[in-house]
C-alpha cells in the first residue's frame, strides 16, 4: 500500500532534480523550508520528527538538498517529508508538503501485524 500524503502523493516519486526544483520554487516565494521524518506515517500522526532546524532565509536549494541527503542517510528506514512555510501574514502556515523518502517495501499495519507490500 503506497502512502499518499501531501502534494504529489499520487504521482511517481520525485527525482532529486525535481525535488530541487520544488525547493527552488518555495525559496523564490520566500517560504521557509524544513525536513521531517517518521517511522509511523499514519495520516493522524501529524507530529513528525524535525530534522535539524527550520531553514529560514535560505537563498539556494543546495543547502536544503544537503539537509535532505543527511536525513536520508541517517533515517533509511523512515519516511522523509519536505515542508514549506509562509510567514507573510505573521503566522507560520504550511503551504506545501511532500514526501521525498519512503521505504522500498511499504508497511501496512493491520491490528498489531505489519504486512509488507510493493
Amino acid at each position: 500500500m503506497r502512502l499518499t500524503q501531501g502534494c504529489f502523493s499520487f504521482l511517481p516519486d520525485l527525482t532529486d532534480e525535481q525535488i530541487e526544483k520544488q525547493i527552488a520554487y518555495a525559496i523564490s516565494k520566500g517560504w521557509a523550508m524544513n525536513v521531517e521524518w517518521t517511522d509511523d506515517p499514519h495520516p493522524r500522526n501529524s507530529y513528525w520528527e524535525l530534522w535539524g532546524l527550520p531553514l529560514f532565509d535560505i537563498q539556494d536549494a543546495a543547502s536544503v538538498m544537503f539537509e535532505l541527503r543527511a536525513a536520508r542517510d541517517a533515517c533509511p528506514e523512515g519516511y522523509i517529508r519536505m515542508n514549506a512555510f509562509d510567514a507573510s501574514y505573521g503566522t507560520e502556515s504550511c503551504v506545501m508538503a511532500f514526501i521525498v523518502g519512503r521505504l522500498l517495501l511499504e508497511k501496512k499495519k493491520i491490528n498489531r501485524t505489519y504486512l509488507y507490500t510493493t
